[in-house]
Parts: structure tokens; C-alpha cells; sequence
């Protein structure tokens, strides 16, 4: 396949999704199907992610139980990525830096392991929207904002990402004026997020993490800074919206897990494949 018409994707699953009560492996591996219990079943959530991904070279970003993820996925041509701390979403890009010198394609897209239901429709409309933007964010609308990061977008370009933990300050009228939030996904111009990512690198936020009990500080890296360091360099950072919630919906405790097993369930017929491994026990 030529360069111009290959896509690369990174799938960042290497967290412990700590909100998963009473599931200790990786949440990427929860089933689509359950089986007699909502962690026990098959159709792995990263499986539903890879196949609704585009054709080409994949990484996964792992860290937590790394070797469920490696021994059911072994049969598939995927790109491990050791993310050796978790300090952060870029961090986690700057784990899989390695992969993304040695592909020969031009774009590449990048997406949450907990994420299930992204159309490839619309990552689709992602990568064709690079042909004028460095950079795309895949946004949504939600009727509650709560808890999401929300796009500064001004002529058409999205400017920054701004965490609900500091919006949630802003005036009424300027929360009401940033409808669009954030959804993790991104696609990308390879040769630009590789030469951004050198920048993200040398610029850690120092965040006080509780580590086995211990109050320290750690670097953490955010995949958001790249909205703000691209533009700096004079490239564009654009974005697409999503009129499905449901397929930016991140799979992160039981509630969301018994919801999305329910809307696969209700998918059409045809959608998805019901026969393939069952989930490892955590």
C-alpha cells in the first residue's frame, strides 16, 4: 500500500482503570458479550476497537497486566508499546514515539482502549479532514458537560482544550459559549505529531500523585498541550463533531460497562463477531 493511503493507529490501553470495581486486569479485555458475569464473556472491547479501525499498522500502549493484552491479541499483527510509568496521555504517545519513527505513512489516528463504539465512518471523516489540518480533534456535544475537557475554538480552529476542573470556574455566559467537548481521539499528520512530540517532551507538568500510600511529585505528559504547541509552529489544529454520544463513551465503571454491553447487544445484525476469544480471567 502506497504512504499517501496508509493509516497508522495507536490504541493507549495501558491504565488501571481504578473505578472498575471488583476487576483487577486490563479494562480493554472487558467483554462486548458477558457470559455470567459482566468481566466474563467475549467479544474483548480492544477487539471491537481494532476491527473498527482503518487498515494499517496498529500499536497498542500497554503497562497494566501488559501480558493478558500480548496473549490475547498474539494472533493479530499489532506493535507493543511499553508505557514504563503511567504519566499521562502524552506520555503514553511519547512511549509509543518509537513505532510511529519507523512507520511509512503520512497519518495516523489515536484512540482510547476503552472506547468501543467509534464508527469508521467517522474515523474516516477524521483522516479526510487532514488534508487541511495538522491536527483533528473528534469532539462531541453532550447535554452534561460535566467532567469533560471542552474545545477554545476560534476561527474554526481549536485553540485549546481546557480540563472541567478549570472551567468549571468560568462565568456562566462563558461556559454556555463552549458547547463542544473533548473525546480523547485524535487524528493526526504523522511528520507533524512526531516533530510536536519532541517539543511535549521537554515540557512535563509536575503533578503530587498518591504512590503506595506516599504523597510525591511526578512529570506527566498531556496529549491536550499538542492543541497549543502545533498552531505556535504555524500548523492547524482542526476538529470534527460526532452527533452520537454513545460513540465516544468510555468504558471506565460497571454502569458504563453493563451500558455498553447492552447497546451491543441491540446492535444490527451482522455488526461485530460473536466467536471470537473469550476474555482471560483478570
Amino acid at each position: 500500500m502506497e504512504r499517501e493511503n496508509r493509516t497508522a493507529s495507536i490504541i493507549l490501553a495501558a491504565g488501571r482503570g481504578s473505578r472498575m470495581k471488583d476487576f483487577g486486569g486490563n479494562k480493554t479485555l472487558l467483554p462486548l458479550i458477558p457470559k455470567g458475569s459482566p468481566f466474563s464473556g467475549k467479544r474483548p472491547i480492544l477487539f471491537h476497537i481494532i476491527d473498527n479501525l482503518p487498515p494499517g499498522p496498529k500499536a497498542v500502549v500497554v503497562n497494566h497486566k501488559k501480558e493478558d493484552i500480548r496473549e490475547v491479541t498474539q494472533h493479530l499483527d499489532i506493535t507493543y508499546s511499553e508505557q514504563p510509568v503511567l504519566n499521562g496521555t502524552g506520555g503514553a504517545l511519547l512511549a509509543a514515539m518509537p513505532f510511529l519513527k519507523t512507520l511509512d505513512c503520512k497519518n495516523l489516528l489515536i484512540t482510547m482502549g476503552d472506547v468501543p463504539f467509534v464508527a469508521p465512518e467517522t474515523y474516516a471523516s477524521l483522516l479526510s479532514a487532514l488534508k487541511t489540518h495538522d491536527l483533528l480533534v473528534l469532539g462531541f456535544m453532550p447535554e452534561d458537560k460535566k467532567q469533560y475537557g471542552v474545545l477554545e475554538i476560534r476561527d474554526d480552529q481549536v485553540r485549546r482544550i481546557v480540563e472541567w476542573k478549570y472551567w468549571k470556574n468560568y462565568p456562566e455566559e462563558k461556559q454556555q459559549a463552549l458547547p463542544v467537548c473533548n473525546s480523547g481521539i485524535y487524528a493526526a499528520r504523522k511528520d507533524s505529531l512526531l516533530h510536536s512530540l519532541t517539543v511535549l517532551a521537554s515540557k512535563p507538568h509536575v503533578v503530587q500523585k498518591e504512590i503506595n500510600g506516599v504523597v510525591c511529585d511526578q512529570e506527566e505528559f498531556f496529549m491536550t498541550d499538542l492543541v497549543e504547541y502545533l498552531p505556535r509552529e504555524g500548523r492547524s489544529v482542526g476538529y470534527i463533531i460526532t452527533d452520537d454520544e454513545k460513540e465516544v463513551m468510555g468504558i471506565d465503571d460497571l454502569s458504563a460497562l453493563l451500558k455498553a454491553q447492552k447497546i451491543y447487544q441491540q446492535r444490527p445484525k451482522g455488526i461485530g463477531h460473536d466467536a471470537l476469544d473469550d476474555v482471560p480471567k483478570a
